[in-house]
């Protein structure tokens, strides 16, 4: 993970800060499970949770992807669109690795996650077994904003590849408040399709494939064309090129989201390692995709 420098780079007047917040956190963390963070620099990072997450199951959903069911306290916290911040059990990875939350189940607190084997971090995610813990820090991030739309609204949802996992729970939530969503889904071919099933509990869904192997030939951006449904609210995470579709043809819409993926350093705000250039203005201004994302409106950042 690059962190970068210069005018995004890491300021001394929050470093302080930063690192007496990990060094609470690691303190009190041997002597319980859950901790929220000191917010004595609550304007920068307001409280964060600590918890030792239970295992529950873990099963290959498609090639090199996987999806992990986890338990623990903060469950009861998370909304649709947040991510975790999960530490590698193993010494030589130092940084922690930012997963989505793919579903959330507050009455059981249990919560899903999937992810593709990126590197040794994740491959390592990929080898345990049921019953580990894992050291979780979360809920991260804004998630997305679901009170425009009410029931008998129209809702779309547009991802890709491993960007829809945290549309999954955005469709459940919009659903269950009795709004009527379209999901398209965009994959490389019909081996890495995911999670058709369980949007198509929620949501009228299309999926599409590049190179035609399933669903329909081609990208989202051809469906989401042709479509002339007026959407109380728009949704979407996936690739860059995706996202910046979005963003141009949903630029004026009122509700329209999009959720940013970038490599992590800290995940508290504090290192300026996942900047996104704010729309409008020079390269100094700019939002933090774990503090202030990753959930942004169209038309606020250069994607």
């Amino acid at each position: 993970m690059r962190l970068q420098g210069g005018k995004n780079g890491i300021r001394g007047s929050w470093l302080p800060c930063f690192l007496r917040n990990l060094a609470v956190a690691r303190f009190f963390l041997v002597e319980s499970e859950v901790v929220m963070v000191s917010d004595s620099c609550k304007k920068r990072f307001g409280k964060i949770m600590l918890e030792q997450m239970q295992l529950l199951e873990q099963v290959e959903i498609a090639p090199n992807i996987f999806s992990m069911i986890l338990k623990g306290q903060m469950v009861a916290q998370m909304q649709a669109g947040q991510f975790l911040h999960i530490r590698v059990p193993d010494d030589s990875k130092l940084l922690r690795r930012p997963i989505s939350i793919a579903e959330i189940d507050r009455d059981n607190l249990n919560c899903r996650i999937i992810y593709r084997i990126e590197g040794g971090g994740t491959a390592i995610f990929s080898q345990l077994t049921v019953g580990s813990f894992l050291d979780v820090m979360g809920p991260q991030g804004n998630g997305f904003d679901l009170s425009p739309v009410r029931a008998g609204d129209h809702a779309l949802v547009i991802a890709g590849g491993i960007g829809v996992p945290p549309l999954l729970e955005v469709a459940k939530e919009l659903h269950t408040k009795g709004a009527q969503v379209t999901a398209v889904l965009g994959f490389a071919d019909k081996a890495a399709v995911i999670l058709e099933s369980e949007m198509k509990k929620y949501a009228d869904v299309i999926v599409t494939t590049d190179n035609g192997s399933y669903g329909r030939k081609g990208y989202v951006s051809a469906v989401v064309d042709e479509m002339i449904q007026d959407y109380a609210a728009v949704y979407s995470c996936g690739a860059p090129a995706m996202l910046q579709y979005v963003d141009r043809k949903f630029q004026d819409h009122p509700h329209a989201y999009l959720s940013m993926e970038s490599r992590m350093a800290c995940g508290m705000g504090a290192c300026y390692a996942c900047v996104v250039h704010v729309a409008g203005q020079d390269e100094s201004v700019n939002k933090r995709v774990c503090e202030d994302g990753p959930v942004f409106e169209t038309g606020t950042i250069i994607v």
